[in-house]
């Protein structure tokens, strides 16, 4: 036997029952879609679930993510986007089956710190990697340099923005899928991985680099023409050593750092930007579900920067795809990376990721349609 209950006449204490919390009220703050026992509900109808005596945990797993998943569109979703022309970009689509699978998911969270970052409460109580505290000085010094807050006045006017996050795998070699990556209106790359001689396979075009000062591009003639630089502020002497970056300033120590660092950024303030780091925070103990460790940066509860930037585009992309993303250890012959000869049998579990942990948070958002990935990395024929 089940119980229905009216999505909207739910009483308060009802929904005070653990095991009812995340779903329904969930579902209240984002109803475009409740999906329970792999029935679906549109909007003003109920949520079936199960009774007290019934298995719930079957329906959602610990990190709020619907157990079944497949990637048939939402019937809401059917209907939206039925009068679109094949291949049209379709808005609201990432965030839409983000939610139909995870009614945790709200969307408000913009792509970086503007003047107005402490009103976005959730990153105020965390120090880096995962918020600003104690850091408001740094930000604020570069964010009055910069004085661009956006992805620049062109793409911000666009009403439905398509992304793709081009990962550095060995697996984009001999792909030929540069031509597509460049039809995309946003291009995230990664660290330092090199462009040039690569265009066949990832393409020419970068509209954002996101990194740190450890995988900062070094050699200044290997930057892009024209690319946002995105700081993605691991600890508080990244944002430090920003501001040297920004203001042109001669950095004297690179004292803290666990590798060599860029000592110079051949960009303009304006082109420079800080990550809004809640995308770390969401991404390690909410999408993942990495060690909370007292909120502080801890063994194996960092997110990799590859999936940082797909939460990124989850809050601020209509559609989302990915490329380069996966390790296939059973291959251990195979280049690691697409632009160096390192092989898989190098990666290790590191010290500050769980790779298996994101895998299986990236398994859900190809098995579910939330994001497309073109190289076939994250699941292989699984998906």
């Amino acid at each position: 036997s089940a119980r229905f209950i009216p999505l909207r006449s739910t009483s308060s204490t009802s929904l005070k029952k653990k095991d009812d919390v995340h779903p329904i009220e969930a579902a209240r703050e984002n109803p475009l879609l409740v999906r329970s026992s792999g029935r679906r509900r549109l909007r003003d109808h109920v949520i079936h679930w199960p009774d007290a005596h019934a298995h719930r945990e079957g329906v959602y797993d610990k990190q709020g993510f619907l157990v079944k998943l497949d990637g048939s569109l939402p019937l809401e979703l059917i209907y939206k986007y039925s009068n679109l022309s094949e291949g049209a970009c379709k808005p609201g689509f990432a965030a839409a089956k983000m939610t139909a699978i995870y009614p945790r998911f709200t969307k408000l969270a913009p792509m970086f710190l503007d003047p107005n970052y402490k009103r976005f409460s959730k990153i105020g109580d965390y120090s880096p990697p995962f918020g600003i505290k104690s850091q408001e000085k740094s930000i604020d010094i570069v964010l009055s340099a910069t004085k661009s807050y956006g992805l620049g006045e062109e793409l911000d006017s666009i009403s439905c923005k398509t992304c793709v996050i081009v990962g550095n795998g060995g697996i984009l070699t001999n792909k030929s899928l540069g031509q597509r990556i460049d039809q995309f209106d946003v291009v995230v790359r990664l660290n330092e991985a090199p462009v040039k001689g690569f265009e066949k396979d990832i393409g020419s075009k970068t509209t954002m680099r996101i990194t740190y000062p450890e995988g900062a591009i070094q050699k200044t003639e290997r930057y892009e023409a024209q690319s946002l630089f995105v700081l993605s502020a691991f600890k508080a002497l990244d944002l430090k050593w920003l501001r040297h970056m920004v203001f042109n300033q001669r950095l004297r120590s690179t004292d803290g750092f666990w590798k060599s660092v860029a000592r110079h950024v051949p960009r303009e303030p304006s082109d420079m930007r800080i990550l809004n780091p809640y995308f770390i925070q969401e991404a390690s103990f909410k999408l993942i579900g990495l060690p909370y460790n007292n909120g502080q940066m801890g063994r194996g509860n960092i997110p990799t920067l590859g999936s940082v930037a797909i939460t990124m585009a989850l809050h601020n992309c209509d559609e989302v795809a990915v490329a380069g993303f996966g390790y296939n250890m059973k291959t251990p012959h195979a280049p690691l990376h697409y632009y160096e000869k390192i092989r898989m049998s190098a990666i290790k579990e590191s010290w500050t990721h769980n790779i298996s942990k994101e895998k299986e948070f990236l398994v859900k958002l190809v098995k579910a349609g939330v994001i497309q990935d073109w190289t076939s990395g994250i699941c292989g024929a699984g998906c």
